[in-house]
């Protein structure tokens, strides 16, 4: 109580007002009012270099070519009108006179009044202990001295309550216009929401919907590369001799695990053969150099879109003026150090040797924290050897098997889908348990300024997030099959575990699905838990506050009800889309759909997030972001590496480059018998012969040979000699030219999409002609406005001696020697 009536008796100091209410439903609660007037304002304004409204902007624009089409999506400018464009400048109090005050009550916006009086919040002094000054609303609500401090939202989200045209409540208008799910093809009201929220939900919401935008072009693409797949799996000759009973049904494959595995036919791979044909097809290679391109388009596209919102939005130079240090970094500032810049004493919270000490402590927590994730990557790997030789004694592969589940169900399906499920169960909880640990790390850290606590925690959790989901992937696709030896010298997982192999058609199909569970059940979980958890503890807390009281529950009481935000705000949000992102662009060779499905969950998702924070949460403090921050290097460096991950998994997962090497090397003389280039025999000529008589012991299989054919077939492409070769089970002159040939591929490939790339960033300049004039106009204006007038002033007090002063007098002018 003591420390609330010093930290009270300060804000009023400090210029504030202060109104106590007692609650309605709660008569143990009391709310406390702020109020900033507006001198405070002004003052504080000043002290945060806050831009203000100097002049409405006077550039003559030129409508798009499209603007006659966006405008069929935009939100119905006699509902939300729109913000009028200025020219600003940082407010001084001495030049009040120069800015554009028509209402003082308008003058600063909504946004800018909440961060100013959270700016004072933050800093005022409210105990002293041994010297040391504690003070900030974070560390009152931290030690529950304060159970909440949050803006007021405007009236109910639902009804129009408002009765006065220029003062509409703006909640509703952007419950209606914007997160209502009827508004899901619509333009979102960016200014609008900047306004209301400010400029780091702003800048989230823009980002998220360009990205939205740029998803329709790469999702037409992906369908049409998909669909040509299903057109063309009918032409697929080595799936056709997969099928046929006189070619993949007489093929005996070797068994896949020791001793309780059996031989069988390769034809009951005739389902996964067709299916891997729509995926593995000649459109897969043209979509994965076209993302290629699109990402690198993606990104030059948003730093024009990104530098139009940082000069309207005036966060240009927020970073240099306005940004201040955090309360938390303040408090700890205990030693003495020399600026090198102003040669001038300054506090700071740790020496040099404690600075480095502290990395060195951090550094190394996230590095255990990311071979603890590789440690259970490796423990689904020997779930995986492990219950295959299960599945496989389970799910009967017997040669003279007729069931029709095993079409489907093979022990390959079962052991992939299972571990598939199993891995995204260890990666949510994971997620959970790191989530904590990470803002643990970054708290001891101690960041200087909420951009760098942000940027920091960004790069620990993504780092950790990148190898948590896509470690599996990466697994299947460049791992799994590619080292296995063959069925009399098999390679073993920690002496014990016999390696898995791949289908016949390779470990394709299998990343596919990984894919699709991981991107699906993902998509859902977040779901559940930001929508649904908050509505569902919104309902519970409005029932029991229903039974307590039929009184008229204030404003300020219904916001308190809502969930709070958290002190991470957006920073989930940015990370689920930007792991979404990572799996449209470096896997998306094995999954064309991946953008048409991240399109469909995005337009959900923005007006999930819309209807989230605008009816269940309380209101956020608005913050100034000039950018995305940490995410953008983050994405750039997803798109680098996508490209040699696509170009991999052409090269290596799939079957497209053994494919063609035998249809324009091997289908013809000298190492082919037919009379011209073809595809038939690929399958005959590309399985590895391997005689039953050469099985170790430890690795025969149990159960009787049937029939009296004495050899049997690799599963995996090995493209070995046959047995009574002189180099037999040695890898045999196909196999090198397939491997000369992928590595061609890749280092082709990639060579071509990097110098597109670097020819599309080179021309596409990150601030578009038009913003760049108003930049300049508008440091014209401030100097002209500003600065002249100073000049004025002076010219007016000292009369004439100002004016032969600036006429450049010869009287004023000092005397040769």
């Amino acid at each position: 109580q003591r420390k609330r009536q010093v930290y009270e008796s300060n804000l009023i100091n400090n210029g504030l007002q202060l109104e106590a209410t007692r609650s309605v439903l709660d008569e143990k609660l009391i709310f406390v009012k702020v109020h900033a007037p507006w001198e405070v304002l002004c003052t504080y304004a000043e002290v945060m270099h806050i831009k203000l409204p100097l002049q409405p902007n006077d550039l003559k624009t030129r409508d798009s070519a499209f603007n006659w089409f966006s405008r069929l999506f935009r939100v119905d400018e006699n509902i939300i009108k729109p913000e009028q464009e200025f020219f600003t400048a940082p407010f001084q109090k001495e030049h009040l006179s120069n800015f554009y005050i028509q209402d003082k009550d308008t003058f600063f916006n909504p946004a800018t009044r909440s961060r100013i009086v959270h700016f004072i919040l933050s800093r005022v002094e409210y105990a002293t202990k041994n010297n040391v000054k504690k003070f900030g609303i974070n560390k009152l609500l931290d030690t529950g001295i304060y159970k909440a401090a949050f803006p007021l939202h405007d009236e109910a989200f639902k009804e129009h309550l408002s009765t006065d045209p220029d003062c509409p409540n703006e909640r509703y208008l952007l419950y209606r216009e914007w997160a209502h799910p009827k508004n899901i093809f619509k333009l979102q009201p960016l200014d609008f929401i900047r306004k209301y929220y400010g400029e780091k939900i702003g800048i989230y919401f823009a980002w998220l919907g360009f990205y939205t935008n740029m998803l329709i072009v790469a999702a037409v693409v992906g369908v049409g590369c998909f669909l040509y797949g299903c057109l063309t799996k009918d032409n697929c000759t080595w799936s056709q001799e997969v099928c046929d009973p006189s070619i993949g049904g007489k093929i005996i494959m070797c068994p896949q695990c020791d001793k309780v595995c059996t031989y069988w036919n390769l034809s009951i791979t005739c389902e996964s053969s067709k299916k891997l044909c729509i995926f593995d097809s000649f459109g897969t290679l043209v979509f994965a150099a076209f993302m290629g391109i699109w990402v690198t388009l993606f990104l030059e596209f948003w730093k024009r879109r990104q530098a139009e919102l940082e000069y309207e939005w005036d966060t240009v130079e927020y970073l240099e003026q306005e940004e201040q240090v955090r309360p938390e970094y303040e408090a700890r500032c205990t030693h003495v150090v020399m600026n090198e810049i102003t040669q001038q004493e300054e506090h700071v919270p740790y020496t040099a040797c404690g600075k480095c000490i502290r990395m060195t402590f951090c550094t190394s927590a996230v590095f255990f924290w990311i071979l603890l994730i590789i440690a259970s990557v490796i423990g689904i790997i020997v779930y995986r050897l492990s219950v295959f030789l299960a599945f496989s004694a389970t799910l009967s592969q017997h040669i003279s098997g007729t069931e029709a589940i095993r079409k489907y169900l093979t022990p390959q399906t079962a052991t992939s889908v299972t571990a598939s499920i199993i891995s995204f169960i260890v990666i949510m909880v994971l997620n959970i348990i790191y989530e904590k640990v990470a803002i643990l790390i970054t708290d001891f850290e101690l960041p200087r300024t909420q951009t760098d606590y942000e940027n920091s925690l960004t790069t620990k959790m993504f780092l950790f997030q990148f190898v948590n989901y896509y470690s599996s992937c990466f697994y299947i696709a460049f791992f799994k099959g590619k080292f296995v030896g063959h069925p009399g010298n098999p390679v073993y997982w920690l002496g014990k575990y016999r390696n898995e192999e791949c289908d016949p058609g390779g470990c394709l199909l299998e990343l596919t699905t990984q894919l699709a569970i991981i991107v699906g059940g993902k998509a859902i979980w977040n779901n559940i838990q930001e929508v649904l958890l908050p509505w569902v503890k919104n309902l519970i807390g409005r029932y029991f506050a229903a039974a307590r009281s039929e009184k008229v529950v204030p404003r300020w009481e219904q916001d308190y009800h809502l969930q709070p935000i958290g002190k991470l705000g957006l920073f989930y949000e940015y990370l689920e889309m930007v792991i979404q992102f990572g799996f449209v662009t470096l896997f998306v060779a094995s999954f064309p759909l991946a953008p048409l499905l991240a399109l469909i969950n995005n337009m959900l998702e923005i007006r999930l997030d819309a209807w989230k924070l605008t009816t269940q949460f309380r209101r956020m403090v608005p913050q100034k972001a000039q950018d995305i921050g940490a995410w953008q290097p983050i994405m750039q460096g997803i798109a680098i590496l996508a490209v040699v991950t696509n170009a991999m998994i052409i090269a290596f997962t799939s079957d497209m480059i053994p494919r063609l090497v035998y249809y324009w090397s091997f289908s013809v003389p000298p190492y082919g018998s037919h009379s011209s280039h073809t595809m038939k025999g690929y399958i005959n000529s590309t399985l590895s012969v391997f005689n039953i008589s050469d099985f170790k012991n430890a690795s025969k299989p149990f159960s009787p040979w049937l029939g009296n054919q004495t050899t049997c077939r690799q599963v995996y492409r090995d493209l070995r000699y046959p047995p009574g070769h002189p180099h037999q089970y040695e890898h045999n002159i196909y196999y090198w030219h397939v491997i000369a040939a992928k590595l061609a591929f890749i280092i082709v490939m990639e060579h071509v999409i990097y110098f597109v790339k670097f020819i599309i960033s080179y021309v596409i300049p990150d601030v578009s002609q038009k913003t760049k004039s108003k930049v300049k106009r508008e440091k014209y204006l401030t100097q002209k406005l500003l600065h002249e007038n100073d000049l004025k002033v002076v010219k007016k007090t000292m009369g004439k001696i100002a004016d032969k002063i600036i006429k450049g007098d010869s009287t004023f002018r000092p005397k040769a020697e």
